[in-house]
């Protein structure tokens, strides 16, 4: 504890890191007063049923929990910073078939900025879809007629539609400030902090539960508690777990070029067990929407195939959605990492600056090999992936929980927090390294794993 106390002074010496870490306070506490405010024309003594549907879990919990309650509010950043993470997908996925997209990933600086701009426009043409589906949809998601207090007329709409997409808009300007000016990815935080906002809610529903009656009370919220550090350490680990290949360098000369006989230090390329991050279950979750909505419409809406597909695909729960939800995770999982991970260009880089692997010619065959060793070491962490995305349901199964308290035992959710939170203390570490002071984190190396 005392060393902990001292490394909290440390940062707080550090000008630089104390306005950085205080200028993400402050923006991060503006996202969040955001989250609270109500659009205007809506009675907000008449959104309990929307809150009521958004706190048991499912689909429209896992919306809610993302976008920090805002969601449920009806607020000003309803639609949160999810239109934006959409954008910069499409624009990846659409980077390796447009080769005007392929030219720009290869111009550096320049390249990344047109990119980013293209991707804000693309933000702004999904919110302008998404912001009338939400308003339309409220409806159906138990908030009367009477909570539009002017009528869902065009003078309700066309304001709310503007401020909805200038919400999202605004967050994703945030979420730039606080990479450019703060600590930490501003855009993952945004999404940390709104999942962290509907954590003690769930906690203090789950714990009322527990201790009401004889419902297994207080030991029981303890072995909870238990598990969910464990899971925590697991998710831990997969974010960290690397494979390091071993690298060798010529040793160059005076003159500038190699001596064949004399080598270098060795290093090593780190490959990741889990190179594709959360973007395999976020990419699932998105299609897992599709069977729910193909057994609510067409000739399948009234046979029992459709009202087989909507029953079981709308329940997050249930034992044939996650059983596809896992399958989708380790497909995704391959395919995320084969364009993420480009290792015929790591080979080609390797062989320019004079590297090679030990026993591997240089070239081709260092690319294969590469190929070869993120297939090995992406299986098992697509499977570890796909556990850590089911354990919600899992958990909810073994030990009954509630919903919205099981949604922290796995999936996207737990998999942002743990990947941010190493993030940020990975920065705050380096801050306090430079300045010759003990970091946040004993060590800096990543977990090995032999594959």
């Amino acid at each position: 504890m005392k060393n902990f106390i001292e490394t909290l002074r440390n940062i707080w010496k550090i000008e630089e890191l104390r306005s950085r870490i205080i200028v993400t306070l402050g923006l991060l506490l503006v996202y969040r007063f955001g989250a609270q405010v109500v659009l205007p024309g809506i009675d907000t003594q008449q959104l309990a049923e929307l809150s009521s549907r958004t706190d048991g879990g499912g689909l429209l919990g896992i919306l809610n929990a993302f976008t920090g309650g805002a969601f449920a509010n009806a607020s000003f950043f309803a639609l949160g910073i999810m239109p934006y993470i959409s954008a910069s997908i499409v624009v990846q996925l659409m980077g390796l078939a447009i080769p005007y997209l392929q030219k720009l990933q290869k111009e550096g600086e320049s390249g990344r900025k047109t990119i980013n701009q293209i991707t804000r426009w693309l933000t702004i043409g999904i919110c302008l879809v998404q912001a009338p589906a939400y308003l339309y949809s409220l409806g159906s998601l138990g908030v009367p007629d009477s909570a539009f207090i002017v009528g869902k007329g065009l003078d309700f709409m066309i304001p709310a539609v503007l401020i909805l997409v200038t919400g999202t808009i605004f967050a994703m300007w945030l979420g730039e400030k606080i990479t450019d000016k703060g600590i930490g990815n501003g855009i993952s935080l945004l999404i940390m902090v709104g999942i962290i906002a509907t954590m003690p809610q769930a906690f203090v529903q789950e714990f009322v539960s527990r201790t009401s009656g004889s419902n297994g009370g207080l030991m029981l919220i303890l072995i909870e508690i238990i598990i969910w550090f464990v899971i925590i350490l697991a998710c831990i680990m997969l974010v960290m777990a690397t494979r390091q290949i071993p690298v060798q360098y010529a040793r160059r000369t005076a003159s500038g070029g190699y001596e064949k006989n004399v080598f270098g230090s060795r290093q090593y390329i780190p490959l990741k067990l889990n190179a594709s991050g959360v973007m395999p279950i976020i990419f699932a979750q998105a299609i897992m929407f599709a069977p729910a909505y193909i057994g609510r419409i067409g000739a399948l809406k009234d046979t029992g195939t459709g009202q087989w597909l909507q029953t079981e695909f709308s329940n997050i729960f249930g034992l044939w959605y996650n059983i596809v939800f896992a399958l989708l995770i380790i497909i995704f999982t391959y395919f995320y990492t084969a364009i993420t991970v480009p290792t015929n260009k790591m080979a080609d880089d390797l062989k320019r600056s004079g590297g090679f692997i030990p026993g591997i010619r240089p070239g081709k065959e260092t690319g294969d090999y590469l190929d070869k060793i993120m297939s090995l070491i992406t299986f098992p962490g697509s499977l570890f992936l796909a556990l850590i995305a089911v354990l919600p349901a899992i958990v909810l199964s073994l030990m009954g929980v509630q919903q919205g308290w099981a949604l922290f035992y796995g999936g996207t959710s737990l998999l942002i927090m743990v990947g941010v939170a190493i993030d940020t203390m990975q920065q705050v570490n380096s801050y306090l390294l430079n300045r010759h002071y003990d970091g946040l984190m004993k060590t800096g190396k990543n977990r090995k794993v032999v594959a």
